[in-house]
């Protein structure tokens, strides 16, 4: 098969990950241009409403085509329908795909034939799999698994360790971790009430970090998806703790984690209640307070994690790939406890 004059690709290219680096450079090498078609917002929200904007999207493909020097074999257009310009084009000779789509370019192939026109070659690029030897996918990356590389935020033997947390870290993780909604200590739902405003609606899950934090949400009518309480604030005995009603969570389960520690019963739980469909509980014997760092690891993209600041108010940090890249460089810091 000679090399081709024009491929078309089709798609979103969501979370541009190294599977459509793949994509893209094995059309490159069988193909002297390349148009990639790149799914309208509207089409693409369709699909899932947190995929990025279509602005967002096109730059991503232009920053790695700018970075291997083939700007000039790449062109991207907006794609409104399901097949694009395939089915009609007189100037492409090659469309390229995934093994899962290559049904749908046999589709367009059958209705150029009916047309008159010549069929497109396929060019069918593997898959990516990433360290853990699954495929690498944007649905994957939204669901707070891997990064884009195909790395895990948390491997699967790091689940199982205890970790503690260095000195150095003290003042780094005294400040706020995300957005802070002020409001007087006497009244949390003044600063509660403006944080939950500030969230989407398009949020998978919200999170909620201390005791206090809880049972303000509880007050307001909010029950958060997951819930992390260990009885105590400012880390001192709280004696309105008892007052939760626990019946509001179909799900509760029970984890040690010592002061300083992250430990792999918090990783476990924190991992099963993201499973869960109805709201959880995890009640911490010993502290919770390191717990946002293995919530945002572990957590989809987008969702919303809340914890109290002392004498200022709350914090909400929404979960992105920014804010996984800062927690894994933090729990990077932690010591392996023997």
């Amino acid at each position: 098969m000679g090399r081709h004059s024009l491929c078309l690709l089709g798609g979103t290219f969501d979370r541009f990950h190294a599977g459509h680096h793949h994509l893209i450079f094995t059309c490159l090498q069988q193909s002297d241009k390349i148009q990639i078609w790149l799914t309208s917002d509207t089409m693409a929200r369709l699909k899932t409403p947190i995929v990025l904007d279509w602005e967002t999207r096109k730059q991503d493909i232009l920053d790695w085509v700018i970075s291997e020097e083939v700007k000039d074999r790449v062109s991207i257009h907006l794609l409104e329908n399901e097949v694009g310009p395939a089915p009609t084009s007189l100037e492409a000779d090659a469309i390229g795909c995934t093994s899962e789509t290559k049904p749908a370019c046999e589709d367009i192939n059958d209705s150029r034939k009916l047309a008159g026109l010549d069929s497109l070659n396929i060019i069918v690029a593997e898959h990516v799999v990433g360290l853990d030897g699954k495929i690498i996918s944007s649905s994957r990356i939204r669901d707070g698994e891997i990064d884009r590389n195909g790395q895990p935020w948390l491997g699967e033997a790091e689940m199982y360790l205890d970790q503690r947390m260095p000195e150095i870290l003290d003042d780094e993780l005294k400040q706020p971790f995300g957005t802070l909604h002020e409001g007087p200590e006497s009244r949390p739902e003044v600063a509660m009430r403006r944080a939950i405003e500030s969230i989407s609606d398009l949020s998978p899950k919200l999170i909620a970090v201390g005791d206090v934090t809880v049972q303000t949400l509880v007050d307001l009518g909010e029950i958060p998806d997951i819930s992390f309480i260990d009885g105590m604030t400012k880390r001192e005995v709280w004696a309105e703790a008892e007052n939760l009603d626990r019946e509001l969570f179909p799900h509760l389960s029970t984890c040690k984690n010592p002061p300083g520690l992250i430990t792999a019963d918090l990783k476990l739980a924190t991992k099963v209640a993201l499973l869960n469909s109805r709201p959880t509980l995890v009640v911490v014997q010993g502290e919770e307070d390191l717990a946002p760092i293995i919530v945002h690891l572990l957590a989809p993209i987008g969702c919303a994690v809340l914890y109290g600041q002392p004498g200022k108010g709350v914090v909400v940090r929404i979960t992105s790939q920014e804010t996984k890249e800062n927690c894994r460089r933090i729990l990077d810091v932690f010591t392996k406890e023997l």
